[in-house]
């Protein structure tokens, strides 16, 4: 099965179905085609972090990956890369002796991720970089031949591991387990009148934090908000912070495997590291 994050071409050779961080494990590859859309400024978009985290678990799980144009620039942000507007180009060059592409450069291009390998460019401008099994290319448009060469390299089977979208049971496992949570959260002596304070309705405040995990993990981009905005200046402070990340933790241990609640706790303290580095009591948890 093939995978794509946006509309294909019409004349594209093989077709492929939208990405989902669920589909990912029997995905012979996952094609991150140009869409024109933003990639370096994704602020209050919710759709762009769910496929930057889609494209992010594909390059995880060792699904091959073919980028063009924009795609070519998540790809890149997706590995930590920089992305910025694509500027004066050098002299060509590329490793295979290929020409230049015909079509247009995206509006932005990412640099090369550490550990890529720069295969084409103008001078110091990348045009084409590989990085383990993913492959990017910055024009609009996917050349020909590299396409075809691309295809002709898939394995004919797949198998790989579940996405942490599955090993966490998908929305309904992460609901029960964000339930929980909440509960510990509420009990607890610090963290209780906070909560307390700015949290009216529990049901839609936990459907929420659901759509925000569902989506952080790959999911359909449920989640509609901003992340800052929403914690900041409610005067939390270091202390809540570690509660809330001990209590997540918990949670993680009380309803998945030890490998998912080890890899959705690793997600939560990266959270709180963020939080921590910005300055906990200006903000408050989700």
């Amino acid at each position: 099965m093939f995978l794509t994050t946006a509309p294909l071409p019409v004349d594209f050779p093989v077709p492929a179905t939208p990405a989902s961080a669920g589909a990912l494990s029997s995905a012979r590859a996952l094609f991150v085609p140009h869409d024109a859309l933003p990639v370096a400024d994704v602020r209050d978009r919710p759709d762009r972090w769910a496929t930057l985290s889609v494209v992010a678990g594909a390059v995880r799980a060792g699904v091959p990956v073919f980028a063009w144009g924009s795609g070519a620039a998540l790809l890149g942000r997706a590995l930590g890369a920089p992305v910025h507007p694509a500027g004066p180009l050098g002299r060509w060059w590329a490793d295979d002796g290929a020409p230049p592409p015909r079509a247009p450069l995206a509006a932005e291009i990412s640099a090369v991720p550490r550990g890529a390998t720069l295969l084409a460019g103008w001078g110091d401008v990348p045009a084409r970089w590989r990085h383990g099994a993913a492959l990017a290319v910055v024009s609009q448009a996917p050349p020909p031949a590299l396409l075809r060469a691309f295809l002709g390299e898939l394995p004919e089977a797949t198998t790989r591991a579940p996405s942490l979208l599955q090993q966490v049971g998908g929305e309904a496992g992460l609901a029960a387990l964000v339930a929980d949570f909440y509960a510990r959260c509420r009990a607890d002596e610090v963290l209780g009148p906070v909560f307390a304070a700015h949290v009216q309705d529990w049901a839609a405040h936990e459907a929420r934090v659901t759509a925000f995990w569902v989506t952080m993990l790959g999911g359909p981009p449920a989640w509609r908000g901003n992340l800052n905005g929403v914690h900041a200046g409610l005067g939390v402070r270091g202390e809540h912070v570690a509660r809330w990340l001990a209590h997540f933790e918990a949670a993680c241990a009380a309803h998945l495997p030890a490998a998912a609640a080890q890899a959705l706790s690793g997600r939560a303290r990266a959270m709180a590291a963020r939080l921590r580095g910005n300055g906990a009591h200006e903000r408050r948890v989700p």
